[in-house]
């Protein structure tokens, strides 16, 4: 089952460098038609300049493909709704949305000032929603369309320094969630990629090998899978130096204790059976939990 992107038009934010260039010259190499999309800045969203994203579209160009450079803030609405034009006047359709763009500001929770936890869900989370609602009307009409957030394991799984970066990402996770729902009646698949990769984001915190290993275009497959017409929907997937895994938040079995007032108590003695993942759920939306809720809470009250 071959991946063809020939005929689907392509916005990749972030893409001037990095994991969103190699992202954008993939997609490019297969057949699709690029936005090519960067601010210019540096790694802490300082600066910025168009030169990047059109060096990657030299590229492309150079290379047979098709491409136009970018340089619009993902988080100035406006700013993004004119490059989403920009696709359509140019090529008519907008097929498939890699939100890429990032910035990191990272600091003990303790050290770290408002405005760069502000700053960094501004970026992430506010710019993906900017970015997926621009192209959102577009794939409704045209019932098709592939959006991938990225996310990351430091909001999956927590890192030391990180507590605006892991936020917006795990909020990107739940957007996720809720979108792939939302989007499925019109064919448009939503899913979630939480990269390892060695980026400018990464320089000075790996050893050299690791570093290798982790180069962006190992992710790039799972980017593919998840831009493709047979991609899935609502996944996690994590990729990094060619190994790729699923994510899923889980719900455990749990206890039934009804309401009391040692209940607290109760609870507190049952944490064991409460964090036993044994039988652990993948519940298909968010009324899951009440579902095995109040499953539990009826059970509890049949005639014995």
């Amino acid at each position: 089952m071959s991946i063809d992107f020939h005929g689907r038009v392509a916005i990749v934010t972030g893409a001037g460098g990095g994991l969103g260039k190699q992202h954008a010259l993939a997609l490019a190499k297969r057949g699709a038609k690029v936005v090519v999309n960067d601010l210019g800045g540096n790694v802490h969203g300082e600066g910025g300049s168009v030169s990047a994203a059109q060096l990657v579209v030299d590229e492309i160009v150079k290379a047979g493909g098709e491409a136009i450079a970018n340089g619009a803030s993902v988080t100035d609405f406006e700013a993004v709704k004119a490059m989403t034009q920009l696709a359509m006047d140019t090529w008519g359709r907008v097929d498939i949305l890699v939100n890429n763009a990032g910035i990191l500001r990272d600091k003990s929770f303790s050290k770290m000032e408002i405005a760069d936890f502000r700053l960094v869900m501004e970026v992430h989370v506010m710019g993906a929603v900017h970015c997926t609602k621009a192209v959102w009307p577009i794939m409704q009409a045209q019932n098709y369309g592939r959006v991938i957030l990225t996310t990351s394991s430091s909001g999956l799984y927590g890192n030391f320094g990180q507590s605006n970066y892991g936020a917006a990402k795990m909020a990107l996770a739940g957007m996720m969630q809720t979108l792939s729902i939302e989007g499925e009646k019109y064919n448009i698949r939503v899913n979630a990629l939480a990269p390892t990769a060695a980026t400018r984001m990464t320089e000075g915190l790996m050893p050299e090998a690791v570093l290798k290993a982790l180069e962006p275009q190992a992710v790039v497959p799972a980017m593919l899978v998840m831009a493709s017409e047979h991609a899935p929907n609502r996944t996690i997937m994590c990729a990094g130096a060619g190994s790729f895994e699923v994510a899923n938040i889980t719900l455990t079995q749990g206890v039934y204790l009804g309401m009391a007032e040692d209940t607290p108590e109760k609870l507190l003695a049952a944490m064991p059976q409460v964090t036993d993942r044994h039988g652990e759920l993948v519940p298909g939306s968010g009324s899951g939990q009440g579902n095995l809720e109040v499953g539990k809470a009826m059970a509890a009250h049949q005639p014995k």
